[in-house]
């Protein structure tokens, strides 16, 4: 296949499939999906991890060859889904047309290929061009694929594609270092605790009816737009640039100079929303429509507010989804015509309404109140009549220095989100190279990116890899 990279068009080439399956006999069984996981919809999520061959010649295994990396990444793959057994199963309907999954030890595709371009010339900002289904596998059974990649360099890349549905972003990481320690053949730190008790809903359950604003039921929204299918032609697309540490600093003292602490993210948010809220207000009717902007918030700590040391621990390692996303909604020229500090305010006080045990008990309670009608968050699917709307997921916990599989951290790593609905993905991670910078993956419509990228030009950096070598 052939993609485009900054000295043109390159080609990847695969040379092995096999089926890698758990080291153990697993004895095969059901598990089912938990009321959080039954809100995301079928959706496949990228990881790319990028090893220079500068690192892997200087590492233990200055030796290693293409080969013998691959035979130690299946090695540790084998080993490390005896605990994840979840990725090697498979995903069914049960008798309620509700997706489980069936841990039968199915195993993981695993692909091998050729790269014909050098890591240096890999257009990281443009990862459309270089990571769906081509550093990326596509994933077309089973929970998980894997691609290990040789560059022509020498370099190695692995990209993994996942279903959104059985893990989160929290999991993944935890499974990625796991994979790593078993590649190294050290003991496991954490074990993934799969008790979908602790999610279960109340008896008698109760919810807040604002939760019915955040997630509805997918038969009473509108069908998602195809990609091309917006008026104007215009169509999502992925970037990724860097920022700054000092000017995440700045960013976040003027985002908090109303007297209120503003977190990193909630300060990036707030600019962000202020960014795409002002590229609407360009048309003649754009100030008097709506934006929204959803924030993803992570439920394990939240749901171990007041409980037993144990509940805690294994909460801390809960392997799924546990996850909400509040939103905001705000007329587009408040947006625009307020300072930072005021949209900071705005995003702080939904974000206030999320962050707590009870709005967790409450969506679980909600879903189950819903079943088996599947649901969905409502910003996914955003209304046509509606202005721009986005979600922000923090990703500060991928565990890019971490992924050490025995030839050094790898000098680049994203997730990837090319999901298929009517709002914006952004997704700020942090820097491998370690300073406090972010690195942000953002998925916007390409006008909104192109008028973002001009105004926000001297806190948003195209990434290159002059940047990564920096460290």
């Amino acid at each position: 296949m052939g993609v485009g990279g900054n000295d043109g068009m390159f080609t990847v080439t695969l040379t092995k499939k096999e089926i890698v399956a758990a080291a153990l006999p697993l004895q095969g069984h059901w598990l089912p999906l938990s009321n959080l996981d039954l809100l995301l919809p079928p959706l496949d999520v990228g990881v790319l991890l990028c090893y220079n061959r500068k690192h892997i010649i200087s590492s233990s295994l200055s030796n290693a060859s293409f080969g013998s990396m691959v035979g130690a990444l299946k090695r540790g793959l084998a080993e490390a889904l005896v605990y994840y057994y979840a990725f090697s199963g498979e995903v069914v309907a049960n008798s309620s047309g509700e997706p489980e999954i069936f841990c039968n030890n199915r195993g993981v595709d695993f692909f091998e290929a050729f790269a014909d371009i050098e890591l240096q010339h890999l257009n990281l900002f443009k990862p459309d061009e270089i990571i769906e289904a081509k550093l990326v596998p596509e994933k077309k059974a089973g929970v998980l694929a894997v691609q290990a990649t040789e560059l022509k360099c020498g370099s190695l890349v692995v990209g993994c594609s996942f279903d959104h549905r059985i893990a989160d972003a929290y999991s993944v990481n935890m499974f990625l270092v796991s994979w790593a320690e078993t590649t190294q053949s050290k003991p496991i730190s954490v074990l993934p605790c799969f008790r979908r008790s602790l999610l279960n809903p109340r008896r008698p359950g109760h919810f807040d009816p604002c939760l019915s604003n955040l997630y509805v039921p997918i038969s009473s929204m509108a069908p998602p737009k195809e990609p091309g299918d917006q008026d104007n032609g215009d169509h999502l697309i992925s970037r990724i640039y860097h920022i700054k540490s000092e000017d995440l600093n700045r960013l976040q003292l003027l985002a908090s100079s109303n007297g209120t602490n503003m977190t990193k993210l909630e300060s990036f948010s707030a600019f962000l929303w202020q960014k795409i809220a002002k590229y609407a207000d360009k048309d003649d009717d754009g100030g008097r429509k709506t934006s929204k902007m959803g924030i993803v918030v992570d439920g394990r700590s939240r749901l171990n507010e007041d409980e037993d040391v144990g509940k805690k621990k294994r909460m801390g390692t809960y392997f799924g989804n546990v996850l909400s996303i509040p939103y905001g909604r705000q007329r587009v020229d408040y947006l625009t015509e307020n300072p930072l500090s005021w949209v900071a305010k705005e995003v702080h006080g939904f974000l206030e309404t999320a962050v707590t045990k009870e709005h967790f008990l409450g969506l679980i309670d909600w879903v189950e109140a819903h079943r088996p009608e599947p649901a969905v968050a409502k910003i996914y699917c955003n209304e046509s009549h509606d202005g721009p709307a986005f979600v922000v997921s923090s990703g500060q916990r991928f565990p890019v220095t971490k992924v050490n599989f025995g030839w050094g951290s790898p000098v680049f790593g994203s997730y990837h989100f090319p999901w298929g609905g009517n709002s914006g993905y952004v997704m700020p991670m942090p820097s491998p190279v370690g300073n406090g910078d972010w690195l942000v993956y953002m998925r916007l419509f390409a006008k909104q990116m192109d008028f973002v990228e001009t105004e926000a030009q001297n806190l948003l950096r195209p990434l290159t890899y002059d940047y990564l070598m920096s460290g």
